[in-house]
C-alpha cells in the first residue's frame, strides 16, 4: 500500500513534469532523437518547394500532374532510464535531494518519450541492481515508473555503475536511448560505459550537490559519508580546508567531463535545487543542431 502522502508527491511531479514536456521538450525530443528510419504514408500532389526527387512518376505519368511521395518517420524507439539509487543521492542541501532531482528528470523524460510513442524502461541500481521494468507505454506506465523511482528501497548504500550497466546490456538487446542518471561517486566503471556505448545511444546525466563542489562556512561540522556510514569532523572556517575541497570538487568534474569525451558520451550537469530545465533544454538543441 503506497502511503497517501507518497501519492500527492507522484500527482505533484506528474503535474509538473507534464508541463514542462508540453511548454518547452515535446518538440525538442522527438528533434533530438530521431527515429530508425522512414516508411511510405501517401501520395499528394507536387507543391511548389516539394523536393523534385519525392515525384513519384508513375503516378505523375497516370494522372497528368506531378505527384509526389510522402513518407513518415518510422518512431518508436526504446527508452531506459539507468537510476543510480546509492546512498549519497539521498543528500540535499538544497530545497530537495539529489534523488529528488533524479525523480523530476526520470518523469521529464519519460513524458517527453511517450509523448512521441516511443517506449520507456526502468532500471535501479546501487552497489548491485536492485529493479528492472521493462519498457512499455502508456501514461499508467510512467506513473509506474516515477512512483519506483521516488519510492523504491534499494538494498545496497554503495555506486557500482558496472553492475547496472552490465544488466543492462544482457537483458536490453534490441538498441536503446539509454539515460544514465548518476552523481558518480564511483571509480573503474570506464569499460563498462564502452561497451554499452558500442551498442546503444548512452547520455549521462551527472547530478550533483552545490555543498559537493564547495563547503559551507559553517565552523567546525560533523560529516557523514552516507555510503560508507564513515563519520568525521571538518573544520569548515579553515580557508585551506576549503580549498582543498573545492579543487577536489573541480578536478573529479573534470575527469569524468574527460572521460566521457572520450568515449563520445554526451553529458548533461545539473544541479539539485536549481532550475534544470536550461540545460536540458540546451542539451536537447545542441543535439537536433548535430543531427
Amino acid at each position: 500500500m503506497i502511503p497517501r502522502e507518497l501519492l500527492k508527491r507522484i500527482r505533484r511531479i506528474e503535474i509538473r513534469t507534464r508541463s514542462i514536456v508540453q511548454n518547452l521538450f515535446g518538440g525538442e525530443y522527438h528533434s533530438a532523437f530521431k527515429g530508425h528510419g522512414m516508411d511510405f504514408d501517401e501520395v499528394r500532389e507536387y507543391h511548389p518547394g516539394d523536393e523534385v526527387r519525392s515525384i513519384d512518376w508513375n503516378v505523375s505519368a497516370r494522372m497528368g500532374q506531378p505527384f509526389i511521395k510522402v513518407f513518415r518517420e518510422e518512431r518508436e524507439l526504446t527508452v531506459i532510464l539507468a537510476v543510480d539509487l546509492s546512498a549519497s543521492d539521498y543528500f540535499g542541501s538544497q530545497s530537495q535531494s539529489k534523488r529528488e532531482l533524479i525523480a523530476e528528470l526520470g518523469a521529464v523524460l519519460a513524458f517527453s518519450a511517450i509523448r512521441n510513442r516511443d517506449r520507456v524502461g526502468l532500471l535501479l541500481f546501487s552497489d548491485r541492481v536492485e529493479h528492472y521494468v521493462p519498457p512499455a507505454k502508456g501514461n499508467r506506465h510512467v506513473l509506474r515508473l516515477i512512483r519506483d523511482l521516488l519510492y523504491f528501497q534499494p538494498e545496497g548504500r554503495g555506486t557500482r555503475i558496472t553492475a547496472g550497466l552490465e544488466h543492462l546490456a544482457r537483458v536490453q538487446k534490441k538498441k536503446a536511448i539509454v539515460f544514465l542518471l548518476s552523481d558518480f561517486r564511483d571509480t573503474d566503471y570506464t569499460p563498462a560505459l564502452r561497451a554499452l556505448r558500442q551498442k546503444h545511444d548512452l547520455v549521462a546525466m551527472s547530478v550533483r550537490d552545490p555543498w559537493e563542489d564547495e563547503l559551507p562556512q559553517a565552523g567546525l561540522l560533523r560529516v557523514q559519508d552516507l555510503e560508507s556510514g564513515q563519520r568525521r569532523w571538518v573544520d569548515t572556517a579553515c580557508p585551506r580546508t576549503r580549498d582543498a575541497y573545492r579543487r577536489a570538487a573541480h578536478r573529479r568534474r573534470e575527469e569524468l567531463t574527460h572521460t566521457l569525451r572520450r568515449l563520445r558520451i554526451d553529458q548533461v550537469e545539473l544541479v539539485a535545487g536549481e532550475d534544470y530545465a536550461r540545460p536540458l533544454n540546451h542539451f536537447f538543441r545542441n543535439r537536433s543542431r548535430r543531427r
